[in-house]
């Protein structure tokens, strides 16, 4: 009979996997959740994801980033057989821990990655002040400057003051289209 090497509480750990390659080894992983014989060893794979706020082609996206390139967190209870099942999944290039140990992350690190990953709306950071100004640095008014006139916080919106054929034109634009000058 094998020796067990590792204490098989429940927990989770932390795998490397190549760059890409996240969700297809958190799917492989969670695909033999469900079969009898990892009941009680294995217990869920995830991707640490959060919402991020893009604006590609002048359009605002919400797009899911992953927190953590090249890394997926298991839920299993560490033992010879199941280090060996996950090692083996393609795409994983090993456990994070001490030499050939796997270190189980605390639970109040994954309560942390939990709580980042659920926030629904991303949260807009407006790091500018009225009167500011900026350079515009997309959309239709791209290389122009401005001047801060009102700021939404909690639409992440700016009114910016830019001066166009003489006079000054209010311009409603997004704290990403924008950059503060140096």
């Amino acid at each position: 009979m094998a020796v067990n090497r590792y204490d098989d509480t429940r927990a989770w750990y932390t795998i490397s996997t190549y760059s890409g390659y996240e969700d297809k080894v958190a799917e492989s992983i969670n695909q033999r959740v469900g079969s009898p014989e990892f009941e009680g060893k294995i217990f869920d794979a995830i991707v640490p994801k959060e919402k991020r706020i893009e604006i590609k082609n002048g359009k605002r996206k919400v797009v899911d980033r992953k927190i953590f390139q090249g890394y997926v967190l298991v839920e299993m209870c560490l033992s010879d057989e199941t280090w060996y099942i996950v090692r083996n999944t393609p795409g994983v290039t090993g456990f994070i821990g001490n030499g050939t140990q796997p270190t189980p992350v605390s639970e109040k690190e994954i309560a942390k990655i939990k709580k980042r990953m659920g926030v629904e709306d991303p949260k807009y950071s407006v790091n500018y002040e009225i009167n500011e100004v900026v350079s515009i640095i997309d959309g239709p008014f791209k290389g122009f400057e401005g001047t801060i006139s009102e700021i939404d916080t909690q639409k992440g919106k700016l009114k910016v003051m830019v001066s166009m054929f003489g006079r000054e034109t209010p311009v409603e634009l997004d704290a990403l289209q924008v950059k503060q000058l140096q």
